[in-house]
């Protein structure tokens, strides 16, 4: 990673994208676009994206948080309410493929940068934005962080219950709806090569995390009337399962699974009693299924268990400490933390763009940017002499590195 970048060799290249993102969801989604090939343009205001100082860092500014959703962008840092640095913008938004925001539609309006107002600038422009609610409810005002979402869609109260609620201890909405934001771009991006019509897309994380949580939340009230209760009972009883001398998830799966590991082990027996060959009887009987593998686990070390279970192809694995994550065999062997030398920030460690394409590769060829770095390069581009860009940050309308 540098700043004279390697050129890009993923399946978006030569696309452009302007990225009017911050915190986690919508920089998440960007930094993707950049790492399949996009060029993509940060714009940060004068103090910088909120994320800059989330989590630790060497220096202010570049924390953890950000340095691991903003490589593969170039940051030019504008006071978008001043009427200069609006200017910057309008000259900018001609150039670009897509705009994305996660700026709530109001607010994106009042700064003179809607959807109409975009697309009178660029009709070819496919105008990407994130919502806390979908635009066409009750809630469409409301801001919307990833916990009030976790909340709202039910999804505390499936990782808990409904009379104890938990977050899952992640940035889970968040990432989802990123990831989400990702697949609508590219879609759109697909009709507009096809047909040559560019559009606004809405990825609204209430939604989102809510139909991605409908596939086992549902349970009964899948059909109508319901048939039972909410939920997938099994995944209550998918536990951790205690060994003699520490942990390991199993999950005997299919009926060859479980009448493998009841062999195995020597309780052949269960596989009658518990209707282990009748999928709909196994279900019933979920329950004491469970409970006979975690009495079972704890006959063996993890060591055993893991020759035992590799051996007779049932899937299984042990669990992987925050502390070793960089040290777990696949992830290692696939290199999936790279270390790299940042410019002002020295060693860093990422975790490398997973998607692999055969033809095209994800890349990564920027470092995360400091606030601003590219302030000059992007404003020189768009036509500014060297005395304009120094009084656009005079006026403190731009700010450079």
């Amino acid at each position: 990673m540098s700043n004279a970048t390697a050129p890009a060799t993923g399946p978006l290249a030569g696309i452009r994208v302007l990225d009017l993102t911050a915190v986690v969801l919508g920089p998440f989604a960007t930094q993707t676009l950049g790492d399949w090939g996009a060029e993509v343009i940060k714009v940060e205001n004068l103090d910088g994206d909120l994320a800059r100082n989330s989590g630790l860092f060497r220096n202010r500014g570049m924390a953890s948080v950000f340095m691991q959703i903003n490589r593969n962008k170039r940051s030019l840092a504008l006071d978008l309410k001043t009427p200069a640095a609006k200017e910057v913008l309008r000259r900018l938004i001609p150039s670009i493929d897509v705009l994305v925001t996660n700026i709530r539609p109001a607010g994106m309006d009042r700064l003179g940068f809607g959807y109409e107002a975009c697309r009178a600038l660029n009709p070819k422009l496919i105008f990407a934005v994130a919502t806390g609610f979908g635009q066409d409810g009750p809630y469409k005002a409301r801001p919307a962080f990833d916990e009030i979402i976790q909340a709202a869609s039910g999804f505390a109260s499936s990782i808990g219950t409904d009379d104890k609620p938990e977050f899952v201890p992640s940035l889970i909405a968040d990432k989802l709806t990123g990831m989400a934001l990702v697949q609508a771009v590219c879609a759109a991006l697909f009709h507009r090569e096809r047909t040559g019509e560019a559009q606004m897309v809405e990825v609204p994380m209430l939604e989102t995390l809510t139909a991605f949580n409908s596939v086992d939340m549902l349970g009964g009230m899948s059909f109508e009337p319901s048939l039972g209760e909410p939920g997938y009972k099994r995944l209550k009883h998918r536990k951790p399962a205690q060994t003699k001398d520490g942990w390991l998830t199993m999950l005997p799966y299919s009926i060859a699974n479980w009448c493998a590991f009841f062999e195995a082990v020597g309780r052949a027996d269960l596989i009658e009693e518990l209707g282990i060959r009748d999928s709909v009887k196994r279900n019933q009987n979920i329950d004491k299924v469970y409970a006979a593998m975690r009495e079972i686990a704890l006959s063996r070390t993890t060591a055993e268990w893991e020759e035992l279970l590799l051996r007779i192809d049932v899937p299984h694995t042990s669990f992987t400490r925050q502390t070793r994550v960089t040290e777990q065999p696949h992830l290692k062997a696939v290199g999936m933390f790279p270390v790299s030398e940042h410019p002002t920030e020295g060693a860093v460690r990422v975790a490398r763009p997973p998607t692999k394409f055969a033809a095209t590769p994800a890349n990564i060829r920027r470092h995360v940017p400091r606030l601003g770095e590219h302030t000059t390069e992007i404003l020189t581009e768009l036509g500014y002499t060297e005395a304009e860009i120094a009084a656009l940050v005079e006026a403190k309308a731009a700010k450079r590195a």
